[in-house]
């Protein structure tokens, strides 16, 4: 990918997240659309056991995928949309560790874990090692990775995007069908 393709994709996730923080996108009348985690604080670390298991000497973890919740999306939410990725992994367009589409509006969040297998509330697409599970941080020794959580609400139907899609194939299919955005972001150092 090149680098104008890169900033071009950071750019458009930089947009989803203004348009929600902006009130560009219209939340419900209780609130502002949020997503949040008890896994972990906004601007926090990461606990060890989210990061990828023992498989090379940077994984350290258990590779367990953390709770997420979310409330108030925008009205006329038909499904979500939901990537993790760390902007600091594989420079210039930093390493993808969750895609995840075609969530149905009904469900509000994840327990910890579910990410880690595919299921039934959304479609998979593909990590960085086109996986189409949760991958846990996995930085070299060093200074802390951030990794932002982003979760967009939007007007398609949960099964109107094929399986497998990659970050960027989905910031392209969503173009247009984003209501609003809301994101976390969390840090992970290699102890």
């Amino acid at each position: 990918m090149s680098l104008r393709e890169t900033l071009s994709i950071t750019l458009l996730a930089a947009a989803f997240a203004m348009a929600a923080v902006s009130g560009m996108s219209k939340a419900n009348a209780a609130g502002a659309f949020t997503l949040s985690s008890s896994s972990f604080k906004d601007g926090g670390a990461l606990p060890i056991k989210h990061a990828a298991s023992k498989s090379n000497p940077n994984c350290v973890g258990e590779n367990i995928s953390p709770s997420l919740a979310w409330t108030n999306p925008p009205d006329g939410t038909k499904s979500f949309a939901l990537m993790i990725y760390d902007v600091d992994g594989r420079p210039p367009s930093g390493f993808v560790h969750f895609v995840a589409y075609g969530i149905p509006a009904s469900v509000t969040g994840f327990a910890e874990g579910d990410l880690t297998k595919s299921g039934e509330k959304f479609v998979a697409g593909a990590n960085g090692l086109k996986q189409p599970i949760f991958f846990g941080p996995c930085p070299p020794p060093g200074a802390p990775h951030h990794y932002v959580f982003s979760l967009m609400a939007t007007d398609l139907e949960p099964s109107a995007l094929k399986q497998g899609l990659t970050r960027d194939e989905l910031v392209k299919a969503l173009e247009g069908h984003v209501k609003g955005a809301t994101s976390l972001v969390a840090t992970f150092q290699h102890p």
